[in-house]
């Protein structure tokens, strides 16, 4: 073989070489992306889904679908189902995202469901099979929502509505926001059905859905010692913020952050 053949054919094979080698280096800089998932806010007690505007917001600008539902707030095996039958409507994959009493309808909604690929708590209840949100809110110290707090109207033949008292909202509930956006949170607050309290979770999507758990060291509802229990037990990867019970109000760049690391 002569000198200049054998230089072309080293050309060749490290020109080729070259290449074997880029095109990993070119797809690593520039994967193939599906769709990004449909991410569904799940309020809780005494709230509706305006709570989660700035959240929704971040997260739209970024380019993900986002619904937030309303929860019906009426128990947890009907909230649930409810909850349910509105994910069997959306594509997947989906993220779920919950905040208080949100996570134990999320964590019995998601259940079975393969199109859920994720589940993000927010300073929310992630109960295992037959625990009940008394049983969680009350195994640690610190939870100041006590019947003191609240407020008993009758809203049918044999149920009751609890309303967070005016004078205990903004203290327990969410003390890092100004009175004046509390007063209106008060005012509008959505009750929840007390039975729920006592009524037992069943088989818990966590145990087949990885999680996320953002906890609010200064939350006053679900102590901060339950809420890493409960994020501890799931397997979650947490997040700490300085922040009462509504942290998704008071925090909601760190809760899209938290959101958008799940759907990735």
């Amino acid at each position: 073989m002569t000198t200049t053949r054998r230089t072309l054919l080293a050309g060749s094979v490290a020109a080729a070489a070259g290449s074997m080698l880029a095109a990993p280096a070119a797809a690593a800089a520039h994967p193939v992306r599906g769709p990004k998932p449909t991410v569904v806010l799940v309020h809780g007690a005494f709230a509706d889904a305006s709570g989660w505007n700035d959240v929704a917001a971040r997260l739209i600008r970024a380019g993900y679908p986002v619904i937030a539902p309303a929860n019906p707030l009426r128990g947890v095996a009907a909230d649930s189902a409810y909850l349910a039958s509105v994910l069997a409507t959306l594509p997947g994959p989906l993220v779920l995202v919950a905040h208080s009493y949100g996570g134990i309808v999320v964590t019995n909604a998601a259940t079975g469901n393969p199109a859920v690929k994720a589940l993000v708590y927010v300073a929310a209840f992630a109960p295992d099979q037959g625990e009940t949100l008394l049983s969680l809110q009350t195994k640690f110290p610190g939870s100041q929502l006590s019947e003191a707090a609240l407020d008993f109207r009758p809203s049918g033949a044999d149920s009751v509505d609890g309303y967070v008292k005016k004078e205990a909202f903004h203290d327990v509930f969410a003390g890092d926001l100004r009175r004046s956006t509390t007063d209106v949170m008060w005012a509008t607050q959505r009750p929840a059905d007390v039975r729920t309290l006592g009524e037992p979770s069943a088989a818990p999507a966590w145990k087949t859905v990885p999680s996320w758990y953002l906890v609010a060291r200064d939350d006053k509802v679900i102590p901060p010692a339950a809420q890493r229990f409960m994020a501890q037990r799931a397997g979650a990867q947490v997040r700490e913020v300085r922040a009462a019970h509504v942290a998704m109000i008071s925090q909601p760049a760190a809760t899209a952050d938290l959101v958008e690391r799940a759907a990735r």
